[in-house]
């Protein structure tokens, strides 16, 4: 399909530079079957969902991977990706003409890389020098990596450090968050749990890819970067007992909803997944794994505007961000919510 169909006009201002508080004040725009939109509060959701729903979240922790240094007197930015092994990630580089293989980046702290091999893309292998655990060198020398529409604006700061990180964060690896579920609050959760509604959690470490612009005319010729996820077999047991007894599969982002997709077959039963995926969800795509999802309002012409295209209708969701705009929502990783319902 041609990108532009995925194209709309974002006023700047919609963009949130910083959380709701409480987070679970944000907004939330329902878009439930054909049914009209409504407008809401994320705090709603309990009263939103059937008992016996299930939401699925990603428990990845963002780590601090984003890195300044130099190669010599050239500046070097590098964003960390994906990991390779114990000491090995691939990262996208800023000022990468100026980086050839073979070459040491010394970073801030007395940290240090070897630019080991560059790829197709562009991106580069950066073998970390020494013997402490690379992630005890990012807290070190790293800086949390905020998306580039909210890091043209305004630093990084202290408040990012607890701000982009959900309250389900505990293994690390992801160098972007999984933000739908930034949302979340230990009250909501409660209620949660009063209205029965039922939670899984699952691990894809989301990389800097996410953000990465769709620089193809069409989408048959894009090629989505892989990120590393795990689904153990007793969720996946129950996640397919879910749906068995007539209840619904709710995934929070983007991120669970890819793995969960990943992780089923065409009968529609959930398995056990432990690799990679680079699974790209454009309109067209048969759903197995999903009944709703919760997401954040996404980038024009993304993969992840695309993702919510497949699953809702492109026009039914350029109907549901017109409405979004008009209404004052607040975009993109710190904004507001949404609840869509196919």
């Amino acid at each position: 399909m041609n990108v532009d169909l995925f194209d709309f006009e974002l006023p700047t201002e919609r963009i949130a530079l910083r959380p709701a508080v409480p987070r679970d004040s944000a907004k939330m725009l329902v878009a439930d079957g054909t049914q009209a939109l409504s407008d809401h509060l994320v705090s709603d959701l309990p009263g939103l969902l059937n008992p016996g729903d299930v939401l699925v979240f990603n428990d990845t922790r963002v780590i601090p991977a984003q890195l300044e240094g130099r190669r010599g007197e050239a500046r070097i930015g590098a964003t960390l990706h994906k990991r390779i092994d114990l000491r090995r990630w691939q990262a996208f580089i800023r000022n990468a003409k100026r980086l050839r293989e073979g070459e040491r980046i010394a970073f801030a702290a007395g940290v240090s890389a070897i630019a080991e091999a560059r790829h197709a893309d562009g991106s580069f292998t950066l073998a970390f020098a020494g013997d402490e655990p690379v992630e005890v060198l990012l807290q070190r020398a790293g800086s949390m990596p905020l998306p580039p529409y909210i890091a043209a604006k305004r630093p990084t700061d202290e408040r990012d450090k607890s701000d982009y990180q959900t309250i389900f964060a505990k293994e690390d690896g992801a160098v972007a968050a999984p933000t739908a579920a930034l949302h979340f609050t230990p009250e909501l959760l409660d209620a949660l749990n009063t209205a029965g509604i039922g939670r899984e959690t699952l691990t894809l470490h989301v990389g800097a890819g996410t953000f990465l612009p769709v620089k193809a005319q069409d989408t048959v010729d894009h090629q989505m970067h892989a990120e590393w996820g795990r689904i153990d077999a007793g969720m996946a047991e129950r996640l397919n007992a879910v749906r068995t007894r007539g209840n619904r599969v709710i995934s929070v982002g983007t991120t669970s909803l890819r793995l969960l997709e990943s992780a089923t077959g065409e009968d529609g039963i959930v398995r056990a997944f432990q690799g990679d995926t680079s699974i790209f969800i454009t309109p067209g795509y048969r759903f197995r794994a999903i009944d709703g999802l919760m997401t954040n309002f996404h980038l024009p012409k993304s993969t992840l505007f695309m993702l919510v295209s497949a699953l809702m209708g492109r026009e039914r969701m350029q109907a549901v961000y017109a409405h979004a705009i008009d209404a004052q929502y607040r975009f993109y990783s710190y904004g507001d919510s949404s609840l869509l319902i196919p």
